[in-house]
């Protein structure tokens, strides 16, 4: 390539070739023999660094960062110099959340109605990205990124994990990485690993007894990485997807870190509640009106559960919370070294601290091994008692009680897999760029979800959402880039991207509509919208906004109209009324044509979200 292509150019990927225009003489020797240098493939010029931190099963009361009893001091001086969203949302699931995040998408969109251990082959669940809807990685890799993934990855399905691939969905296979250093699947030993580079499987360097840890050993290969990328590509960007098995079960942390937090659960879940619910107050992460939500009936309260099994309640608290301030710690020094490379002023961090609410996975007393607490029995209060010393070390496998992770969700209701309540789908986000941001410390209370944040990135980079990726053309992102709120608090929420055609049925789209948060409402409203449009006219349905999906109504915004085109640019061919058929429900005749620019006076176009014409 001789010349580094303008942006335009950048919507087909990889980016095509430019031959080279000029003289060629036969005679090497020759004056005028010369050839502009070659350029690499680089962003456009100002794209940043992009750091994307997710943990897991933490809920929005839980990090010190959001009002919560776990210390996380580097959350903390993050949202400081940076933006605290309090309304960011998730899937209430673990996959579905990464599948979402990765692809800009939202989760059945792409095939991930449930965690891949669940997949059917029913659209929507098969745990399968279509090749319409590249994800993230693979766009910034194909417009010149550096890109790596380290720690957990739980988007490949489950036949495809054995050592013949296939590898479509791997982290460096089809999902667009350069680099993996991690595991596959929802957890694994924090203390013996299932480690993975790349598509090899590797032995951890070296044992629990002397010491090791996953989260700081990914947190090695992540600081290495990054440094030998800086050392040999100094212009080029990274984008690094920083995913620790972090507060997932087994809780493992070691003992020192657990110690730290010494009788501070002693007095029980619903304590914490209260005083979780007063540090977001002063935070300001909640309104000073707001009111705690009633624990369910199905929670049990402190005071109910036995005295003998309190011990064992406070240490299991006392392991998790140690757990996530050394997941902080870690991620401390990851930081640190991008400021030791002087980047970390202009690297887009995104700090989200949980891929759904905290988890309610490890039974109403907790467990000193979530699989024998499958067995009944087992796991009496006795038997957890005489092995309350042993919990977060190698010799357990443990989980916390229930009441806990509701205490983790404050101040709402329910955990993770509750995709009906905040307590599964509401999450702490922190955003930090000191060098595209001016607002430092404030709070943002925009409708945000997980989806919003391939479309930022695409945005502060200068890319286009790419229209073909390897010869497929694409579906639209679903998601809304947050670059709007960053300097301004009050800025309304940027419209959704139009997602309906004419000739849709009311169930085709109705998860995606919602942003993964589907409103009962919402299909009585869709069916009357649907209704109106197919009386004849080619339109577009976009969300009014409001500030919850609970609050939002459809309306018409666009009709045919001679000259008109439809708001989306990814068109496979063109449709166009038959002037005999009109003017109720008429026929539609299809004319095949070549893709163009919009706003070149075309008929309005009607087409699926995954490409294909109606």
């Amino acid at each position: 390539m001789a010349t580094r292509p303008d942006v335009q150019l950048r919507e087909i990927l990889p980016v095509p070739d430019r031959p080279q225009v000029g003289l060629t003489t036969y005679d090497a020797k020759d004056p005028a023999t010369k050839y502009p240098p070659i350029e690499p493939l680089r962003p456009p010029q100002g794209a940043p660094n992009v750091l994307i931190v997710l943990l897991d099963d933490v809920g929005f009361g839980a990090s010190s960062a959001f009002g919560g009893p776990c210390r996380t001091p580097n959350f903390e001086r993050l949202a400081a110099n940076g933006l605290r969203y309090n309304r960011f949302h998730t899937t209430a699931l673990c996959s579905p959340t990464r599948a979402a995040l990765l692809t800009g998408r939202n989760h059945h969109s792409v095939g991930f109605g449930g965690i891949t251990e669940m997949a059917t082959s029913a659209p929507g669940n098969n745990s399968l990205i279509p090749n319409t809807k590249a994800p993230l990685p693979l766009t910034l890799k194909l417009n010149g990124y550096s890109t790596a993934q380290f720690g957990k990855c739980h988007e490949v399905p489950v036949w495809q994990t054995s050592p013949m691939g296939p590898f479509d969905q791997w982290p460096t296979g089809g999902g667009g990485f350069e680099y993996f250093y991690g595991f596959i699947g929802g957890e694994t030993n924090q203390y013996d690993p299932a480690i993975y580079e790349g598509t090899t499987p590797v032995e951890q360097p070296k044992t629990a007894e002397e010491g090791y840890h996953f989260t700081e050993d990914m947190t090695d290969k992540a600081i290495a990485w990054v440094r030998q990328q800086k050392a040999l590509m100094p212009d080029k960007p990274f984008f690094m997807y920083f995913a620790p098995g972090a507060t997932h079960a087994p809780h493992h942390v070691p003992k020192e870190w657990a110690d730290k937090y010494k009788g501070k659960f002693d007095d029980g879940w619903d304590a914490l509640r209260e005083r979780t619910f007063k540090r977001q107050k002063e935070l300001g992460v909640i309104p000073q009106d707001a009111r705690l939500t009633a624990r369910p009936t199905d929670i049990p309260a402190w005071e109910a559960m036995p005295a003998a099994l309190k011990p064992v309640l406070a240490r299991e608290m006392e392991v998790y919370a140690g757990f996530l301030e050394h997941t902080d710690h870690h991620v401390g020094r990851l930081l640190a070294t991008l400021k030791d490379l002087e980047i970390l002023e202009n690297t887009l961090i995104y700090v989200i601290i949980g891929d759904n609410g905290a988890s309610a996975e490890g039974t109403l007393n907790g467990t000193f091994n979530e699989f024998l607490a499958q067995v009944p029995g087992v796991e009496t209060p006795e038997f957890l008692l005489a092995r309350v010393d042993k919990l977060g070390t190698p010799e357990a496998y443990n989980h916390y009680a229930v009441g806990w992770a509701h205490a983790m969700d404050t101040p709402y209701q329910w955990t993770k897999q509750v995709a009906s309540h905040w307590g599964g789908t509401r999450n702490g986000a922190i955003v930090h760029w000191p060098k595209g941001i001016k607002a430092k410390g404030e709070i943002r209370s925009q409708f945000c979800h997980v989806i919003d944040v391939a479309p930022t990135i695409l945005d502060v980079a200068g890319l286009p959402q790419p229209v073909m990726v390897n010869g497929v053309l694409q579906s639209p992102l679903e998601g809304t880039s947050m670059r709007y709120s960053f300097d301004d608090a009050k800025a309304p929420r940027a419209a959704r991207p139009p997602v309906l055609r004419d000739g849709w049925q009311p169930w085709d789209l109705l998860p995606g509509l919602v942003g993964g948060h589907q409103a009962p409402h919402a299909l009585d409203h869709w069916c009357r919208a649907t209704a109106r449009l197919r009386r004849g006219r080619v339109g577009t349905v976009r969300w009014h906004e409001g500030l919850d999906p609970g609050q939002r109504r459809l309306k018409t915004v666009s009709r045919e109209t001679p000259g008109a085109t439809a708001p989306l640019a990814h068109r496979s061919d063109q449709v166009q009324r038959d002037p005999a058929r009109r003017p109720n429900g008429g026929a539609y005749k299809r004319r095949p044509r070549r893709p163009s620019a919009a706003g070149q006076g075309q008929l309005a176009t009607a087409v699926r979200r995954d490409g294909t014409s109606v």
